[in-house]
């Protein structure tokens, strides 16, 4: 699956990738922020991350330049890795590199997502971030994500410790219509 937006070309994470991925995401600083990419972030995480199959109902993607086909990031959706949450969610994660932040791509890129999920079928996506991690929690009220007012421990990779964090959700197409009525 591919997605154009404005600036972007989001597509499938193929193989080749992994040089790209390694490039961006091999960063303390963009790790930390990460629940399941580990620290250090070497050689076989990317070429086992880039080499995992696609799901057509939850799918991920790299997010690219459309202007030069420069790697950005990575965004995507899937089950809740964290066994604390609903274990039929879904959840929205991203990751943008260090030398790309501040530029909106994380927003653009969201928006291009939750269209996807809505287009899919999909109701809900829930999303969190870690506390010491506000721009992540900017983003996401850009992406109209609402806070659920819980926060929680959750377990960094990259950090190789639990963390606190701040959970949201957004409800999609005709669910986030009805949701809007009633209000």
């Amino acid at each position: 699956m591919f997605h154009r937006s404005h600036r972007l070309l989001l597509r499938p994470i193929w193989p080749e990738d992994w040089q790209a991925l390694l490039a961006g995401i091999a960063d303390e600083a963009v790790v930390r922020n990460l629940a399941r990419a580990p620290w250090p972030y070497l050689e076989k995480d990317a070429r086992e991350f880039a080499a995992q199959p696609a799901d057509p109902l939850a799918p991920r993607f790299l997010i690219t330049r459309a202007a030069d086909a420069e790697a950005v990031g990575c965004i995507g959706f899937g089950p809740v890795g964290d066994a604390a949450n609903d274990p039929g969610a879904l959840e929205l994660g991203y990751w943008i590199a260090q030398r790309h932040w501040g530029q909106g791509y994380a927003t653009e890129a969201g928006r291009a997502v939750l269209d996807i999920a809505a287009t899919l079928g999909h109701r809900e996506l829930v999303a969190s971030h870690f506390l010491d991690n506000p721009a992540s929690g900017k983003v996401l009220r850009k992406l109209g994500f609402e806070p659920t007012g819980v926060t929680q421990e959750r377990w960094s990779c990259g950090r190789g410790s639990h963390a606190p964090s701040a959970l949201y959700r957004r409800l999609l197409g005709s669910a986030a219509a009805g949701h809007q009525q009633a209000a």
